[in-house]
């Protein structure tokens, strides 16, 4: 009979001690269909716990309740939470697919900040061989080595690789043009993506260079400034159009004479963090501004 009482008294503890563990366990707050880049609110709906770790399958960690994260490829991540209480803890994993990107994506990585951009489908050449430089990792390293606040940044210029601080800038690319893919629909507003170019005089067919690219900042324009550009350029604009240049601000003077084949969709501050950078007479900043840019998929 004490026997008995003893096994008893033993179960009961050990029913105890498992009451009091940790468990772990967590949700997405926005479903699971996911497309890359994707960012993730992670519920955690874990009992009895104070303290969480968490892995979230690409390398980066967090220590959050309810953490943020963001996906910039696509794949499946095998995520896992663990939760602890003093030193009993439990972990959870679940897997989470990302989907490739339904629009063609570009990262932009700069020490200014990262910046996503849309590549057009309608400039299918500018698009192609942006994305050709880009997985070859022409880019990488290159200098945004012309700046002009309140206009634009400039960049792509294979020269300006290790270039020296005295170098002047602006003329390398890599060997070859891009016919011109000049579109109304795609217009010079804060954030577009465009191909710079030699000048008229040297190059009326308005052919883009192979490798060098600006980004709109711009400013805001007033309503009768569109009107006279309307008048001498020809053109008709949206009133989607006009109000994001009044609203949000452009450089619409260079509107159908440059190519515009993508827009900044992410990561806009960017632009105006390296506009401020002080330049030199040549518009080069001081400090060299480097550049990143890898294909999103």
């Amino acid at each position: 009979m004490k026997t008995f009482y003893f096994l008893i008294i033993i179960i009961n503890v050990i029913l105890i001690s498992a009451c009091n563990r940790p468990v772990a366990s967590f949700t997405l707050a926005d479903g699971i269909n996911y497309h890359a880049p994707s960012t993730i609110n992670f519920i955690n709906k874990s009992q009895k716990a104070d303290n969480y770790f968490w892995k979230f399958g690409d390398g980066d960690t967090s220590v959050l309740a309810d953490p943020v994260h963001k996906y910039l490829l696509s794949g499946t991540y095998n995520v896992e939470l663990t939760a602890k209480k003093d030193n009993k803890m439990s972990k959870e994993q679940m897997k989470v697919n990302i989907l490739p990107p339904e629009k063609c994506l570009v990262l932009i990585e700069t020490p200014y900040g990262n910046m996503e951009a849309e590549l057009f489908e309608q400039t299918p050449l500018h698009r192609d061989n942006f994305l050709k430089l880009a997985e070859e990792g022409f880019y990488n390293d290159l200098l945004f080595h012309r700046i002009i606040d309140g206009f634009m940044i400039q960049g792509g210029d294979p020269e300006s690789k290790n270039a020296a601080a005295s170098k002047q800038l602006g003329s390398g690319g890599p060997g070859y043009q891009i016919d011109a893919e000049i579109k109304q629909e795609f217009y010079h507003k804060k954030g577009a993506l465009a191909a710079a170019r030699m000048g008229d005089q040297v190059n009326p067919q308005k052919k883009s260079s192979g490798s060098q690219f600006y980004i709109v900042q711009g400013t805001k324009v007033p309503e009768v400034q569109l009107g006279q550009l309307e008048n001498r350029k020809g053109i008709k604009y949206t009133e989607e159009q006009k109000n994001t240049y009044m609203e949000i601000g452009g450089t619409p003077f260079l509107d159908m004479e440059y190519t515009v084949f993508g827009q900044v969709i992410s990561g806009i501050e960017v632009i105006d963090k390296i506009a401020k950078v002080k330049g030199n007479s040549l518009n080069r900043p001081e400090e060299n501004i480097w550049m990143r840019i890898k294909v999103i998929h």
